[in-house]
């Protein structure tokens, strides 16, 4: 028997079989392109990503048939909801978090309540980037969608309502749209009343590692699937992510270099909000029960997509391109600078109203060197909030390297050059993946508990060191970046939307 994890990330998904034992048994990806209708505007049609998810789900089953799938779980995407009817009929697209719709909402909320008492309820740092101010965008500007919606459903909860579940949301995606009270487990009254979502909108809280379901008939005959197979409620992709790379205890963290680069610490009982909220730090239900994680995130192979959609278009495969241009890389740090803003920022700075920037270009600037700039300034962004992390006790002595980006020595290296701690890389870089199929397997009884999972799938392979020589000459290179945005800001921010933004 297996345990199917799902992982719905913001620019493909990813599907695994797992036997008990953590063997991956097969596993498929399909990609799905971001749509940018306005400038400013970022969104997923939902009905391609539901075509991948299937895609993927069916060649899974296909390649497990030896080993039935008893259980599944799904591990997605924070903060983008899809409008959907009570016919399991998706109405509309998923905006992404780096959409700028609903920025003006911002204000007006911190005008109703304090940001300190805000943040007692939800603690997350108000910013445009998730599901609330999308909400408020779409009652206001598209309001036959949003009454036609009898439910905005996260991805986690949307793919397992699709295959058959009733509708629900895990604790951590339900932190992620602003209006969930973290103390209660449960929707916030007081920010629903101020911000004038209706609750009937929005699906059921559940607790991680919940049976909500089974696969119904029709969509096991259509996707190959065995009868009967458990629908186990999972969690933002992070918490998972953190499941999956081994981080069973507090006071670790873990590096997963996805689209997104999202760095997560792992705390026992909730911090302390006043710090928290002073260092820029959220506060998440992780997959343990009374532990809680934080996220330090930014953009990172968004980027590297982009490079590859503008100067490496057609050339040979997705997986090869990214191996040449590692190979083209310069084996010694650039004197390219890049600024990461390309789409608004992640914790702790959060900035919508910037855009990325590359300095130093001459005619003799390879395209090695644009691309090994865009690894090391990636890394950058994060020096200054890992610092924070060590302000909070929290063990960043090494990290473990999750996600597409473990793939790529050149970066591991990189990262452990500019921060000066090993990197390390698990046999299985898809930890999203393997942290849902862990759920799964522990809800039905065939995993008895996460310390028990956690030796089966986790298997460490290389480490990378930093070494002293790049590192000081990163530490340069650092002062330079550090300059950077604080002498662009004001330009950058009248540059960054037109007249037609969006940015209400």
């Amino acid at each position: 028997m297996s345990m199917l994890g799902i992982d719905v990330g913001t620019t493909g998904c990813k599907v695994g079989a797992f036997s008990p034992d953590g063997v991956c048994i097969h596993l498929a990806y399909r990609e799905y392109p971001t749509l940018y209708p306005r400038q400013g505007w970022a969104e997923l049609d939902a009905e391609v990503v539901w075509s991948c998810v299937q895609e993927t789900i069916a060649e899974v089953a296909a390649a497990a048939r030896a080993d039935p799938i008893r259980a599944l779980c799904v591990s997605a995407m924070g903060e983008a909801a899809t409008p959907v009817n009570k016919n399991r009929q998706i109405l509309g697209p998923s905006i992404l978090s780096s959409d700028c719709r609903g920025e003006g909402y911002v204000a007006a909320l911190e005008r109703e309540i304090l940001r300190e008492d805000f943040y007692r309820i939800n603690p997350n740092i108000l910013s445009a980037g998730y599901t609330l101010p999308k909400l408020l965008w779409l009652k206001a500007y598209k309001p036959d969608l949003y009454r036609s919606a009898d439910y905005f459903l996260l991805w986690g909860g949307l793919v397992e309502f699709l295959l058959g579940a009733d509708p629900f949301t895990s604790y951590s995606h339900a932190n992620r749209t602003l209006l969930f009270d973290i103390h209660r487990h449960d929707w916030s009254e007081t920010l629903l009343a101020i911000s004038g979502i209706d609750r009937d909108k929005l699906p059921r809280c559940m607790p991680t590692g919940t049976i909500a379901g089974t696969v119904s008939k029709k969509m096991a005959a259509k996707l190959g699937l065995p009868p009967d197979v458990k629908i186990v409620v999972g969690g933002h992709d992070q918490c998972c992510n953190a499941l999956g790379a081994g981080i069973a205890e507090a006071g670790r963290a873990v590096d997963g270099i996805g689209t997104y680069e999202c760095i997560t610490p792992v705390y026992r009982g909730k911090p302390d909000p006043v710090k928290m909220l002073g260092l820029g730090l959220n506060i998440e239900d992780y997959i343990i029960p009374d532990h809680y994680v934080a996220f330090i995130f930014n953009q990172a192979g968004s980027l590297l997509r982009w490079f590859r959609n503008t100067f490496a278009v057609g050339e040979i495969t997705e997986a090869g391109i990214y191996a040449r241009l590692d190979a083209e890389s310069p084996p010694d740090p650039t004197n390219l600078l890049v600024l990461p803003y390309f789409e608004p920022t992640g914790s702790p700075g959060y900035v919508t109203d910037a855009s990325g920037v590359i300095v130093g270009l001459k005619t003799s600037t390879t395209r090695g060197q644009i691309y090994r700039a865009l690894l090391e300034s990636i890394t950058y962004y994060f020096v200054e909030p890992i610092t924070r992390l060590r302000e909070l006790g929290i063990d960043t002595s090494e990290f473990i390297a999750t996600g597409g980006g473990a793939g790529s020595d050149l970066w591991l290296q990189i990262k452990a050059d500019i921060l000066n701690v090993p990197y390390t890389r698990l046999a299985q870089t898809h930890c999203s993946v393997a942290g849902a199929a862990i759920i799964a397997g522990m809800a039905i009884g065939q995993l008895p508990g996460v310390a028990d999972a956690v030796p089966r799938f986790v298997r460490r392979t290389e480490t990378f060191y930093p070494r002293a020589k790049h590192h000081r000459v990163y530490q340069e290179r650092l002062d330079r970046y550090g300059q950077l945005y604080p002498l662009m800001r004001n330009y950058l921010s009248v540059l960054s939307y037109g007249s037609e933004s969006g940015r209400i």
